[in-house]
């Protein structure tokens, strides 16, 4: 047996550099998909770590072609589709263009696999934001949770998780849905709300910003770290039976508790700062999400290493360094 080849889609995100280098530490030869910018110079910058070990293609979920082309030539045992347009608030912007990547993206990868190796194995990336607000009585959302959602990101999910159990059944191809909630860390990008209020909060801090104009404060979120989710990525692949994994703590945070945690970290009392704003609220909001990981922790074994707090207290750490650098 040679090396396992891994490809994974979107692997500049931030859950694709984390699990390139997991993929690395378990000996795998890592491929990934880049689409092209114009700007090629920060387009890598979350791969820093292992740049010079992974070998990357441009491709783009929109192309069938280039994905076939790919696939076709570096065999892969596992393919990881992460790419996607992956921010709710700028799919109401463009829900043409996310319905196309998020969406039809999906059904061409799958339609790649099927026509080169129906045999690869292929983890969707597929999300908390596909329940809405539909809750069950106990406050939780599972797999078997109705799918209701609020957003055109949240409906282009749906369609791929959908379309992955249909090619499962069907072409008995082997797909694991994992079905991910609200994850973190540094290399989260700053337009997401946590990374957002860690950054302005230090920036606050050492004088360098006023103010934050936050949304909605009442929100609620399951917040994990992304290391503990794409190790949860991993083991789906290893198991021998394709199935859907609802992956989360079961600890649900508003968004006020991050700001109040955050703040007070950095000795600052975050009422002084903070503009709640109109503009970052969501057409249709989606108020509560707290996600159900037993079938996940059971069948699998998996166990979250953060908290809310520790993986908080990274990224703080991670733009106070930043910032002393500079």
């Amino acid at each position: 047996m040679g090396k396992k080849v891994a490809l994974i889609t979107g692997i500049n995100g931030q859950d694709g550099s984390y699990l390139s280098e997991l993929l690395l530490e378990k000996g795998y030869e890592v491929h990934g998909t880049l689409k092209r910018n114009s700007v090629s110079e920060n387009q890598t910058s979350r791969l820093d770590n292992v740049f010079d070990k992974l070998i990357l293609h441009y491709a783009d979920l929109t192309d069938l072609s280039s994905l076939i082309r790919v696939i076709s030539e570096i065999k892969p045992d596992e393919i990881y589709n992460l790419a996607a347009q992956s921010h709710v608030r700028i799919s109401f912007d463009q829900p043409i263009y996310t319905a196309n990547v998020t969406g039809l993206g999906t059904l061409n990868i799958l339609e790649a696999v099927k026509l080169v190796n129906y045999k690869i194995k292929i983890y969707q990336a597929s999300s908390s934001e596909m329940f809405g607000n539909t809750i069950d009585s106990d406050g939780f959302q599972r797999e078997t949770t109705q799918l209701n959602p609020v957003s055109p990101y949240g409906c282009a999910k749906v369609f791929s998780y959908n379309i992955c159990r249909n090619y499962r059944n069907s072409y008995g191809m082997k797909i694991w849905n994992g079905i991910l909630f609200n994850h973190e860390s540094p290399r989260r990008g700053t337009n997401f709300v946590t990374n957002k209020v860690v950054k302005a909060a230090v920036r606050i801090s050492l004088g360098l910003q006023d103010k934050l104009h936050i949304g909605n404060l009442s929100a609620t979120r399951d917040w994990g770290h992304a290391k503990d989710y794409v190790y949860a990525m991993w083991l789906m692949l290893q198991s021998d039976k394709p199935d859907d994994y609802v992956c989360s703590t079961g600890v649900s945070h508003s968004v006020k508790d991050l700001c109040e945690y955050v703040f007070s970290s950095l000795g600052l009392d975050y009422l002084k700062y903070i503009v709640v704003d109109e503009n970052h609220f969501r057409p249709e909001e989606l108020e509560n999400l707290k996600g159900d990981s037993t079938k996940l922790r059971k069948e699998l074994s998996w166990e979250p290493e953060y908290t809310f707090e520790s993986m908080l207290d990274e990224m703080i750490n991670y733009w106070l360094e930043y910032y002393e650098k500079k």
